[in-house]
């Protein structure tokens, strides 16, 4: 157990839990103030759910939910590190991503968007960030799909992202968006998002993760805490 004080958390920098543009959030957002419950030695010390059940074809999602041949869609390599409040990599960090096909659609029995879904994607992979905070996944751009928000909606490409750290309490659920997506701006829950971090959901393309003649990198590195903190799900 360390002595070490943390940096508070920066929630100018974080979504609403009520924003009037994302309509769902006015029906599940909390109306009074929120009660902060102290977190003892059981909540910050276990259980950890998963991380020693990680596959290492689990980080390739091009491969993990492949049946009869390849996935469609471009490949894309997604890597980056995990930080905490002072730039330092945090190991041993479970990420687990979930995300839309490349025509946009999920394999969920809730998701009838009128898109072909892919038998060889399965759509969601994980790993275990390495002794310097380190992740990397293998997987195929998502494609952007309508949804019932307001008229003529659609979500930009995106890649849901969630972070278990040291117990299972400490968790941390976000997007990544990708460079130039013209939809970012038309997009609520992207906006709901304070202007000043709104960027840090946003990738990098690097060609120092693309893999040469197969595929492209983006670097995305989460922050756990502090001014720089990466904003939560909103």
């Amino acid at each position: 157990m360390t002595s070490e004080t943390f940096t508070p958390r920066d929630w100018s920098g974080q979504p609403a839990y009520i924003a009037p543009d994302y309509k769902s959030t006015t029906l599940r957002g909390p109306t009074k103030p929120l009660i902060p419950i102290p977190q003892t030695l059981s909540e910050l010390t276990g259980p950890v759910y998963g991380h020693d059940s990680v596959d290492t074809h689990d980080a390739d999602l091009t491969r993990n939910g492949r049946r009869n041949g390849e996935p469609l869609g471009e490949r894309i390599i997604v890597a980056g590190r995990v930080l905490d409040d002072n730039g330092r990599g945090v190991p041993n960090t479970l990420l687990e991503i979930w995300q839309a096909n490349a025509a946009g659609r999920y394999i969920h029995q809730t998701d009838q968007h009128d898109a072909p879904i892919d038998p060889n994607f399965f759509g969601g992979g994980r790993c275990v960030t390495d002794a310097d905070g380190h992740y990397r996944f293998m997987t195929i751009k998502p494609g952007a799909y309508p949804w019932p928000n307001h008229h003529n909606a659609w979500r930009p490409n995106h890649i849901h992202f969630s972070l278990f750290g040291g117990s299972f309490l400490s968790r941390l659920v976000t997007q990544m968006y990708f460079p130039g997506d013209p939809l970012l701006d038309l997009d609520p829950i992207f906006l709901a998002t304070p202007e000043q971090t709104r960027s840090s959901l946003v990738s990098r393309f690097s060609l120092d993760i693309t893999q040469p003649g197969f595929a492209l990198g983006y670097a995305f590195d989460i922050v756990l805490r502090g001014r720089d903190a990466t904003p939560m799900e909103a």
